[in-house]
């Protein structure tokens, strides 16, 4: 089959499916959220945790909830793999060392899963399923959670600051949501061939005679909610790549509907509950138009040869699975970087210079296209809170956002949480490059100026942006197995995870405590062309005047080299 026509069948396949789930899924999503009913499971959790589901909550309350429930994921994620050697089912694994363990405790806690490790070598069965799988799901719940509060405090008209109750929207996201979804999702993968064992692994002898092992686990379940998620970590190191967990083809396209399901139907769940579905067919569309631009261009820069490998071959192919090709992995590349997954079913670091740039570049513009389970939404909120801002000040209207007037503190809020992410990415990357103990790590450092060294410096930026986004992918050429990585990723993770968080959460409250205005013809549409026209610029600027120079530094500097 022709190329281009294989890589029209993957786009199309994923945009009917996609589509055919859009509203059904959107209003499933809005009804679990504004329903009043508490199915049994749920009163008994409540019951058991001592929790009152009809207690409101204001910002505050819901941000320290969600602060001191994602701490205590930390502590014990981190005692989990301190302790993994004395534990039951170790499979003869030793105890994870204490930086690694802070790191990948944040990590998974802040829905990156970043793994500076081979997760089966270091990692247990039981590891992996009680400790790193477990968070795939309550991290991508915690998103989820954070949206729909953000949503309450755009649509409340009390003006009471309330913004629902964070242990009821958690335990919802989960069981209603992330857990039936993440089933049908590794039943399907199971009858295309992934795996799913309790084993550790089997011995084997080779038609040559030499005896070897074979690592097996519990790859269908966690690939599942890893990419459901929008989480990232793998089982294996080759992640996506691996035959285990992604046999096929037809299974490489299930993995990126997951991927981009819950985002993409998260559009009309917002629109549902604002009571003006134009609002979020808006937000998608803009969603829609990044994603697919960038997929052109990463397919242009992949499908043209450079060198005499990839002349020989037709493409770029080096670091892409034979199975999937160029069309496979483009695709399955720009969607785990435009969320805030990282799963990787090829090499990004093998990828051409001006294919790993746009793909760096697709974090940068703050994963928003369509963004992770919840972060995707509620960043692409506040950067439509920014744009009626500016729009309002251009045309001398009133900012107003659907009757919500945008002040001084509101536009405080919303700027400083998408100020987080470019802050930790440039100065991490500014201080690890200026260090002289980092550029020993760096697969292709060099002498100053040389394209080695100028590739250095794009996978640096891109560890930073990846961390700082809580995406989790990185260019593998990176080790990033020394404390300062360890330490400095973490705490980016960390800073890059929470603080928008909380700025969201204070922005929801400020608009919680305002009661609903009178939309006048003075108020800037919040949907339609022009307004979504508004709104993608607006991302385009923030991030092109903000990471240019950078990109110009690494990905551009190297493509012109």
């Amino acid at each position: 089959m022709n190329t281009s026509v294989a890589a029209a069948l993957q786009v199309g396949v994923v945009v009917f499916i996609l589509a055919a789930a859009y509203v059904p899924l959107g209003d499933y999503m809005a009804r679990v959220f504004s329903g009043a009913r508490d199915w049994a499971p749920e009163r008994l959790l409540y019951k058991l945790v001592r929790v009152d589901p009809k207690r409101e909550q204001t910002w505050t309350g819901y941000a320290m909830a969600v602060i001191a429930f994602s701490f205590m994921g930390v502590l014990f994620l981190y005692l989990l793999q301190r302790l993994q050697g004395v534990l039951p089912w170790s499979d003869g694994r030793a105890a994870v060392s204490p930086a690694m363990a802070f790191n990948t405790a944040i990590s998974f806690v802040a829905n990156t899963n970043w793994q500076s490790f081979s997760p089966e070598m270091v990692m247990s069965n039981l590891t992996q399923m009680l400790g790193l799988a477990v968070q795939n799901f309550l991290s991508a719940a915690v998103g989820l959670a954070v949206a729909i509060a953000l949503i309450r405090g755009i649509i409340a008209r009390k003006g009471d600051g309330h913004l629902g109750n964070f242990w009821v929207d958690l335990t919802r996201a989960t069981l209603r949501i992330l857990l039936p979804l993440s089933i049908v999702i590794a039943v399907l993968l199971l009858t295309q061939g992934a795996i799913q064992s309790f084993k550790s692994g089997f011995d084997f002898i080779g038609l040559d005679g030499s005896s070897g092992r074979s690592i097996v686990g519990p790859f269908a379940s966690q690939e599942a909610i890893k990419e459901l998620g929008t989480n990232g970590g793998g089982t294996l190191s080759a992640n996506a790549a691996h035959p285990f967990s992604n046999p096929t083809p037809l299974s490489n396209v299930v993995e990126v509907i997951a991927l981009l399901i819950i985002p993409v139907c998260l559009t009309r769940t917002y629109g549902t509950l604002v009571g003006d579905r134009r609002q979020g067919l808006t937000i998608l569309g803009v969603m829609a138009v990044i994603w697919s631009g960038m997929l052109a261009v990463v397919w242009a820069f992949e499908s043209h040869t450079n060198g005499v490998a990839a002349e020989a071959a037709g493409a770029m192919m080096e670091g892409k699975e034979q199975r999937f090709g160029v069309a496979g992995s483009v695709l399955f590349a720009v969607s785990t970087t435009g969320t805030s997954t990282g799963a990787v079913n090829s090499a990004h670091d093998s990828y051409s210079a001006g294919g790993g740039g746009a793909l760096i570049w697709n974090m940068l513009l703050g994963e928003i296209a369509p963004g992770g389970v919840g972060t995707g939404l509620y960043g692409m909120l506040v950067l439509a809170i920014i744009a009626v801002f500016v729009g309002g000040l251009l045309v001398g209207r009133t900012p107003q956002f659907l009757g919500k007037k945008i002040g001084q503190q509101e536009i405080t809020m919303a700027a400083l949480s998408i100020l987080v992410m470019p802050a930790l990415v440039l100065i991490g990357t500014a201080i690890t490059v200026i260090l002289s103990t980092t550029t020993g790590f760096q697969g292709n450092s060099g002498d100053p100026g040389t394209p080695e060294s100028i590739h250095g410096f794009s996978e640096v930026l891109y560890a930073y942006a990846s961390a700082a986004n809580n995406n989790g992918s990185a260019f593998g050429g990176l080790t990033v197995t020394s404390d300062w990585f360890q330490t400095s990723l973490g705490f980016a993770m960390l800073l890059g995870r929470f603080l928008p968080i909380i700025f969201v959460l204070a922005l929801a409250g400020l608009l919680a405590t305002q009661k609903t205005r009178q939309t006048t013809t003075a108020t800037l549409p919040t949907h339609g062309l022009l307004y979504g026209g508004l709104l993608t610029g607006t991302v385009l600027l923030v991030a092109g005047l903000t990471f240019f120079p950078a990109m110009a530094l690494g990905p551009i500097a190297e493509a012109l080299s």
